[in-house]
């Protein structure tokens, strides 16, 4: 998982497995690089057969992939923690993307259904929960939200995490406390 630039202010700080250095700040937002099924390709197989960016990804022109933000509200503070997740989506609907990625006011465009693509760590499975994917403005990534379920995540979405939540999975990825 890599870290995200959001970041909040936290209590102590965390020393970055990234960068080794010190933060002020808990991080806030991680997710991966590209979906799961891009890693479970061979590595000397991928430039041929994956195109990735670090919005959309395409694999053996059959896979259709965007990245969105999984928000989870944290509770008793102003603050949203996020996972950049990759959902898969059908084909008609991945071209709709590309075709209003630029487009003022996409954000109007109905919700596409997909499957989370991504493996969280923290949680039971997460590759193939059901999820909207909701448009925003241009600039911004879509907002992925889970089917409500009684998955952890889904639930934590639902319901908010803490703040001891947000440290615990900060050093889960290997951030160390102050």
């Amino acid at each position: 998982m890599s870290q995200h630039e959001t970041t909040q202010p936290g209590d102590g700080g965390f020393h970055c497995p990234q960068c080794g250095e010190f933060h002020e700040d808990v991080p806030f937002a991680y997710g991966p690089p590209a979906p799961e099924l891009y890693y479970r390709i061979l590595e000397v197989e991928r430039e041929s057969r994956c195109e990735l960016t670090s919005d959309v990804c395409i694999i053996d022109g059959e896979y259709f992939f965007v990245v969105g933000n999984l928000e989870i509200p944290v509770l008793d503070t102003n603050h949203t923690f996020s996972w950049d997740v990759w959902v898969s989506l059908s084909r008609s609907n991945f071209e709709r993307t590309l075709e209003l990625w630029e487009t003022v006011g996409r954000e109007s465009e109905p919700p596409y259904f997909g499957w989370l693509s991504t493996l969280l760590p923290n949680y039971p499975e997460t590759l193939n929960l059901k999820t909207h994917v909701h448009t925003r403005a241009v600039g911004r990534k879509p907002y992925i939200e889970l089917q409500p379920t009684e998955h952890p995540l889904a639930i934590e979405q639902r319901d908010g995490i803490t703040m001891d939540r947000v440290r615990q999975i900060a050093e889960s990825l290997g951030y160390r406390p102050k």
